[in-house]
């Protein structure tokens, strides 16, 4: 029984160059360039412009990185074409994000403003004041530097202030009960 996603053959689309020399893969496309080496046990061919991962055996440690194999090259082949995006809202009065050089400069309500400054492939778009978009082409970055920035100042669940996803739902909690 072998990994029903690393059975999925990866589709390769036009403008992404592959290259598979034994276990070191890389990718080059218009948004940048990614590299990967492919774990002990897995195998991957470059066939009618799809790569296929095939494992050496049946066992269930090589099952399972055949799988995350299979979505870490997926994931790159599309970071390469198209990138990543997360997007953030800050709410709350006063609560802003300014651009300061490359990095952002959040006021959040504390005595002191935060600066945040992108790691290396990662870039911040401001929308407004108010809303910010993380860009790049490794999912993990870029979802890490938004979980980082959210984190600054989690929505809290009365009034819903703080750093939040565009499409997250803050459940919203009563207050205190008034006569």
């Amino acid at each position: 029984m072998a990994s029903h996603i690393g059975k999925l053959p990866i589709a390769i689309p036009a403008g992404v160059e592959v290259k598979l020399e034994g276990q070191a893969f890389s990718a080059k496309g218009p948004k940048g360039t990614d590299s990967y080496t492919i774990p002990e046990g897995i195998t991957g061919v470059v066939e009618n412009n799809e790569i296929v991962l095939t494992p050496a055996d049946d066992l269930r440690p090589t099952r399972a990185k055949h799988g995350l194999s299979r979505s870490i090259i997926a994931s790159m082949v599309k970071g390469v074409h198209e990138g990543y995006a997360k997007r953030l809202q800050i709410v709350g009065t006063g609560y802003r994000v300014v651009a300061k050089g490359k990095g952002l400069e959040f006021f959040l309500g504390y005595s002191h403003t935060i600066t945040v400054n992108p790691p290396e492939g990662i870039e911040f778009e401001i929308v407004n004041p108010n809303e910010l978009i993380v860009k790049g082409t490794d999912k993990q970055a870029v979802g890490q530097v938004a979980a980082n920035i959210r984190k600054l100042r989690a929505p809290e669940p009365y009034k819903g202030k703080g750093v939040k996803y565009a499409d997250e739902r803050i459940l919203r909690k009563a207050g205190k009960a008034g006569k």
